[in-house]
């Protein structure tokens, strides 16, 4: 039987999917222009598409409702997120997307340890040795 659409596992995968076709629209996109004006472009896209989706699906927004801890963890985020895609853009506009892709997957590794870190999750050594293998296996598509 096929994993729920509620799993975990199942959207993982599709966001890995979706994060592959990226790079690949990106790199294209990318040619000819600003990387910063690019992604300013995506950003702006992926606002309207996400709000299409709130209002598409009916989501009550109370935004009162809303604590002060959770609005300053999402601003932070967001702010991680576009310091994030503007390095990752101008990194396309710099390299092959072959190259910058498996690179920027090493964010595998820092979330491994920052979980560790600042959440106090337990990280199991089959976590630890499936890092360091796609940290050998990053440098090794980066540097072929």
């Amino acid at each position: 039987m096929g994993a729920p659409l509620n799993h975990w596992l199942l959207w993982s995968l599709l966001s890995a999917l979706f994060a592959g076709i990226t790079a690949i629209l990106a790199k294209v996109g990318v040619a000819g222009i600003d990387s910063n004006l690019a992604t300013a472009i995506r950003t702006t896209v992926v606002l309207l598409f996400t709000w299409l989706i709130v209002v598409a699906n009916r989501t009550p927004v109370s935004f009162t409702e809303i604590s002060r801890r959770t609005w300053i963890f999402l601003i932070l985020s967001g702010l991680a997120t576009g310091l994030s895609w503007i390095c990752y853009f101008r990194a396309l506009q710099l390299g092959a997307a072959s190259k910058v892709a498996p690179i920027d997957k090493l964010s595998v590794i820092f979330v491994i340890a920052l979980a560790a870190i600042f959440l106090h999750e337990s990280i199991s050594w089959q976590q630890w040795i499936g890092g360091a293998f796609i940290a050998g296996g990053a440098i090794l598509l980066a540097i072929g």
